[in-house]
């Protein structure tokens, strides 16, 4: 398979799957371009594996740990709502919005690992192997993650809006 065939069938994927892992569009962006230019300059080694999905997916989990490249990336935003904006009545996206945001404030591996068990379906040793660590920690690092969204969402930081009728 060419680097070119891999980035048509694959790019696609690895963008959602940098998307869950950041929280932020812009940073997985970032990420995957930096990420498969690397993959780019070593494909004849990475392109003969007989998973160079998953080699490509741990370079993504190592770049997004590498708190020096990330913060070298990452540029100051204003968050502005755009005037006439309307907050979205549907308690799905509500739901999923507060969950992302309470996932993007945990510490960067146990964000790893959930997505990596939840969204990937990584099975603990598997965890373990991509993050470098014991199955025991993986399973320490979801436990924590878990524990403490269970508690933020629960008691919200800050009380919903009243709607005007």
């Amino acid at each position: 398979m060419t680097f070119a065939e891999f980035v048509s069938e694959r790019q696609q994927s690895l963008l959602r799957f940098a998307m869950v892992l950041t929280g932020d569009a812009r940073l997985a962006e970032d990420i995957v371009q930096d990420v498969l230019v690397r993959a780019w300059e070593k494909w004849d080694r990475i392109g003969p594996l007989e998973h160079p999905n998953a080699y490509i997916r741990r370079m993504i989990i190592n770049d997004f740990l590498s708190w020096r490249r990330r913060w070298a990336r990452v540029q100051p935003l204003a968050l502005v709502e755009p005037p006439g904006s309307v907050d979205d009545h549907a308690n799905a996206h509500a739901e999923r919005d507060a969950l992302l945001t309470e996932v993007a404030k945990l510490p960067r591996k146990q964000r790893a690992v959930l997505v990596l068990r939840y969204y990937q379906g990584l099975a603990d040793a598997e965890i373990a192997d991509v993050l470098g660590c014991a199955a025991g920690t993986v399973r320490g690092y979801a436990s924590r993650a878990l524990a403490t969204l269970r508690v933020e969402i629960r008691q919200p930081a800050v009380p919903p809006k009243e709607r005007a009728r």
